[in-house]
């Protein structure tokens, strides 16, 4: 099988803050020792030498991302590479990418993989824009071209369950009929941060770990709120990730929440913001020094690589119960209110037959998504 994988890249100068990369960079040996035969056409190539590449500009914005495909070079592509499938990873690209093999002669298959969610659902059934893709207005034609994008594709893939039912959910509403199209392949855990609990014990210091990126739209300022309540009581230091370190101009001028998100919880007491200056090995050891981890607040969250890489390692998360969060980690670490998520992180702290218990589960929970395995359902799922 001959697979065209398209990937857009946001965080070129940082690519261990760019879940998509990183879903790709693992995701690529074992789809080669499958047998694909792999070409990736992004701004930068996944590690693995048996995939060719080709490479692509850099978006100025997430807004180019969705709406400025180049079809006389997905034209010459497809020509050139003569796949047998296209994933297309920006799923608002898939009308591009179709007109392109129409185009070009190509019966292959277009695969598009919702990486981002442009929208969520309350729990009332409510849709709502995703906040971060709304500039100027721009939430709606976003939603109505991840919706076009569907109705491109022969098969789409998803994160999570929650994810599945939100796009049906939204292709529903924006009269797309997905039929038989949907499948659910999740994203890859990385092997390097794989700790075993049972084998090692737990970091000794009442260190509650928050890595995630610092976007108001992730929730960052109910986790400032909660920060300043989680250290008020000297049992729990908090360490945070400085994910992105010095963005480019045009990523800051849409939006600098991460940057003021950072001043603010660098002003705390007992609160570390650091980075791991995007060496795998240095955040590997970042989070093998913490008790336990925290996941985000962001409302329409159908994946977090974060928490797979905190629960991987053996550390138990604490979450707010919305989205994929909700149906992945385990109830009794899900918190309502913020006197809920005190008690549980000073639990975790302090209650080592809670926290090894909690600690073996989070590792666990991520046994179904080892590369190999979430390769052999991405191959079924594009076949």
């Amino acid at each position: 099988m001959r697979v065209l994988y398209l990937l857009n890249i946001s965080n070129p100068d940082r690519l261990s803050a760019d879940s998509g990369w990183i879903f790709a960079d693992l995701l690529a040996p074992d789809l080669a020792d499958a047998g694909a035969e792999v070409t990736v056409a992004a701004p930068a190539a996944a590690g693995e030498t048996r995939c060719r590449f080709h490479q692509t500009r850099v978006p100025g914005t997430k807004y180019r991302a969705r709406f400025s495909a180049d079809i006389d070079e997905l034209v010459a592509l497809i020509r050139a590479e003569r796949p047998d499938v296209v994933v297309a990873n920006q799923v608002e690209e898939a009308p591009a990418v179709r007109t392109a093999l129409l185009e070009a002669g190509s019966d292959a298959l277009l695969a598009g993989y919702c990486h981002y969610l442009p929208f969520s659902f309350t729990s009332g059934g409510q849709l709502l824009l995703d906040p971060s893709l709304n500039d100027a207005g721009l939430g709606r034609p976003v939603l109505l071209a991840f919706a076009a994008g569907l109705a491109a594709c022969d098969r789409v893939m998803v994160h999570s369950s929650t994810a599945a039912s939100w796009v049906s959910a939204a292709a529903a509403r924006t009269t797309v009929d997905l039929g038989d199209r949907l499948r659910v392949v999740p994203a890859p855990r990385d092997e390097r941060l794989v700790r075993d609990p049972a084998a090692r014990p737990a970091a000794g210091g009442a260190i509650g770990i928050y890595n995630h990126r610092l976007y108001a739209h992730y929730g960052t300022e109910q986790f400032v709120d909660l920060a300043r309540d989680l250290v008020a009581s000297g049992t729990v230091r908090l360490r945070v990730m400085d994910l992105f370190g010095q963005r480019r101009a045009e990523r800051k001028g849409l939006d600098d929440s991460p940057e003021k998100m950072r001043d603010k919880l660098s002003a705390l007491p007992h609160v570390q913001v650091v980075s791991d200056r995007g060496d795998r090995v240095r955040y590997k050891n970042l989070l093998a020094g913490a008790r336990f981890g925290i996941a985000p607040f962001r409302p329409g969250c159908p994946w977090s690589m974060s928490v797979i890489d905190c629960q991987g390692m053996g550390l138990p998360v604490i979450s707010p119960r919305l989205g994929w969060l909700a149906e992945h980690i385990d109830p009794e670490l899900c918190f309502t209110t913020t006197a809920e998520a005190v008690a549980l992180a000073e639990r975790l702290a302090t209650d080592d037959e809670f926290h090894a218990v909690h600690a073996k589960r989070a590792h666990a929970s991520t046994a179904d998504f080892t590369p190999a395995r979430v390769a052999a359902r991405y191959l079924e799922a594009i076949s």
